[in-house]
Formats: structure tokens, C-alpha cells, sequence
């Protein structure tokens, strides 16, 4: 049993890990700024913007309404154009 064990734990995928040189003052303070903001590590900030910048994330793999859902804003406007609809052309059914 213990051999099994160890073949699956060696089997697995880690995750990669990358070192990057070069970050300017400038990128260097603002990331910082974005992630206090956001009350998260500087390394958490920078796995999400990867990810979504490779298209990785949940955001990039949705591509239906659900950005819509709960946003309805009444609007009377739009009811009173939209009630046309809801009138039945009844020569239109025979």
C-alpha cells in the first residue's frame, strides 16, 4: 500500500514557479497598490492577472449573459416600448 502511495504523490503535477527580472519601480508599485487594495499577496495578484491575461481564468472560458444577470435597472421607457409585444395580432393566428 505504501507503494502506491509514493507512485501517486510522485506522479502528480506541480505547480511551475517563475522568477522575473526586470519589473520596473514603476509596474513594481503599482502592482503593490493593486494588490492592497485588493487585500491580497503580491504573488495571489499576480497568478490572477497571469491567468487572465492567458486566458486562463473563469472569466475568459464564460462567454454567455451571466455578467447580466441581476442588472436589470427598471426603466419605464423601456416597459412602455417593450408592452407592444405583449398585443396579440389576432388575424396574424388564423
Amino acid at each position: 500500500m505504501k507503494a502506491r502511495r509514493h507512485y501517486f504523490a510522485c506522479t502528480m503535477k506541480k505547480a511551475s514557479q517563475y522568477t522575473i527580472r526586470g519589473v520596473s519601480a514603476r509596474t513594481d508599485g503599482m502592482l503593490r497598490e493593486m494588490a492592497g487594495e485588493r487585500g491580497v499577496s503580491l504573488n495571489t495578484l499576480a497568478l490572477s492577472l497571469l491567468d487572465a491575461a492567458a486566458g486562463a481564468d473563469d472569466a475568459a472560458r464564460h462567454h454567455d449573459l451571466d455578467a447580466l444577470a441581476g442588472a436589470w435597472v427598471a426603466d419605464a421607457a423601456c416597459d412602455q416600448a417593450l408592452r407592444a409585444f405583449d398585443r396579440i395580432e389576432r388575424g396574424l393566428w388564423k
